[in-house]
């Protein structure tokens, strides 16, 4: 079974011929870009919402590897999509890639090259220089951004 991203619907001339199913947050990131494939694949393609306990994985290897800053709430449900019905996710967005190789979860990117490794996140404040492993919503020291930095070995 395919699991699709947004991205995939945006990158795919056609759709492969296999069962489809993707999270009703992709359904609705295209009709608000007005996306002319969904009227012409939205009968080929089943919408079914995850499970809570799929999400939970998803979010707690998203906070392993630094991703949980990255995923969008609807990349979040695709990921727990794929696990509930081990499905292999078609999708370019680099995070759901390095999240689905943590989850051992197959994905396929559509219009771009595919991630080689699994990347793990750090994130430095853009004021002060402060480094920390979790993301926040801003620096706790001078009130700052963070910025998202791949993490060294």
């Amino acid at each position: 079974m395919l699991v699709l991203d947004s991205s995939a619907f945006f990158s795919m001339d056609n759709l492969p011929e296999e069962e489809h199913v993707c999270p009703p947050g992709v359904i609705r990131e295209l009709e608000n870009h007005g996306d002319p494939r969904l009227a012409l694949w939205g009968d080929m393609v089943r919408v079914s919402d995850c499970s809570r306990e799929s999400l939970a994985k998803v979010d707690e290897a998203a906070s392993r590897s630094g991703d949980d800053a990255r995923l969008s709430p609807v990349d979040r449900t695709v990921l727990a999509l794929a696990l509930d019905v081990d499905g292999t996710i078609w999708s370019d967005d680099y995070s759901i890639q390095n999240v689905a190789r943590i989850l051992g979860i197959g994905f396929k990117p559509v219009g771009m090259e595919g991630i080689k490794k699994v990347v793990k996140w750090n994130y430095k404040c853009t004021g002060c220089g402060k480094w920390y492993k979790d993301n926040q919503p801003d620096c706790p020291i001078c009130g700052s951004a963070l910025k998202g930095c791949r993490r060294k070995k």
